[in-house]
């Protein structure tokens, strides 16, 4: 399994499990069964509302001599109601607890978007923070409060644009150390993903399959990633599945990648994206597709009732 290294050295391993839309009732079974097929990468949030069952079956592998603690790599995330300086602790204590574990390897601000506490999505305007009210300078000092008590080795962000990365790195103390964002054929983000390296900032790749499970009435005529031609052709050329194709392009550009599976058979295949070596050809191919197509829009967090614009999330 290929690594991507921290400034400090530490190692992160290129291919982990995704758990977002991983539903109770399944996630713990696949969570063991991904330690037993090889992964040492398990990606999680608090907002995913798993986190309790993800622990579950680490703690199963761990009983099982599976594995030794230190032998996995576990991400967590802080969601949108705790930027407060106050709430950041106990959100990472919480995920801890339900995760059954003393550290966590990454800590990441899931979203720039701030809610007042309790609220799990903010609908009205009264359920939101401001940049003023909430800053993120605020949040980030107490995320490195955090990397240094111990409880999380490391701390970074998730779904940042280079200018709330650039307003992160111009702060004293710890940088971003990872930056977890949408990237996939439709979307490469040639010029986040180029900031970030030259700025020694580690990137994950989510929905690298195209979210092919989103079934909202919004997402009806979303293009499909997994049905593209050109992914078929290079599937079909290598003797791979087109889900294999897409986990190998995030590898072939050095990003971390966390596809979801709860089922063992597919948790087993995208495991085996990392014998999948795409040529030069297959790069062009993949760059060329002629479909640019967003899948986590961040809208849900910039209606009418919200002080947040898309320009918060993405990149022009």
């Amino acid at each position: 399994m290929k690594n991507l290294e921290f400034r400090n050295g530490d190692k992160l391993p290129i291919l982990g499990l995704g758990t977002w839309k991983s539903k109770p009732g399944e996630v713990r079974q696949a969570v063991y069964w991904a330690i037993e097929a090889g992964y040492r990468h398990l990606d999680c949030a608090a907002v995913y509302q798993n986190e309790r069952e993800v622990g579950q079956g680490i703690a199963d592998a761990l009983a099982d001599g599976l594995v030794k603690r230190n032998d996995l790599f576990v991400t967590s995330k802080l969601w949108n109601n705790s930027h407060r300086h106050e709430d950041v602790k106990p959100a990472l204590e919480k995920s801890l607890n339900d995760l059954r574990l003393d550290y966590l390897d990454l800590y990441l601000i899931h979203w720039p978007v701030a809610f007042k506490p309790g609220i799990g999505l903010a609908t009205h305007r009264e359920e939101f923070y401001t940049y003023q009210d909430v800053p993120l300078s605020q949040t980030w000092t107490a995320m490195q409060e955090q990397k240094a008590s111990g409880a999380a080795k490391h701390i970074g962000v998730s779904n940042f644009n280079q200018s709330k990365l650039k307003e992160l790195l111009a702060l004293p103390g710890e940088k971003p150390e990872m930056n977890q964002v949408e990237l996939q054929p439709f979307l490469p983000q040639e010029g986040l993903v180029n900031f970030c390296r030259e700025n020694g900032i580690l990137l994950t790749a989510f929905s690298p399959l195209g979210s092919p499970d989103s079934r909202a009435e919004r997402h009806k005529n979303d293009p499909k990633l997994l049905d593209n031609p050109i992914v078929l052709d290079i599937a079909k050329k290598h003797g791979a599945t087109a889900g294999q194709v897409l986990i190998a392009w995030s590898i072939s550009r050095e990003i971390a990648v966390v596809p979801k599976s709860v089922d063992q058979s597919r948790i087993i295949e995208n495991f085996k994206s990392t014998e999948v070596s795409l040529d030069d050809q297959d790069l062009e191919a993949l760059v060329s597709i002629g479909i640019s197509h967003r899948f986590a829009d961040g809208s849900i967090f910039t209606g009418p009732q919200s002080p947040y614009k898309l320009s918060d999330l993405w990149d022009a």
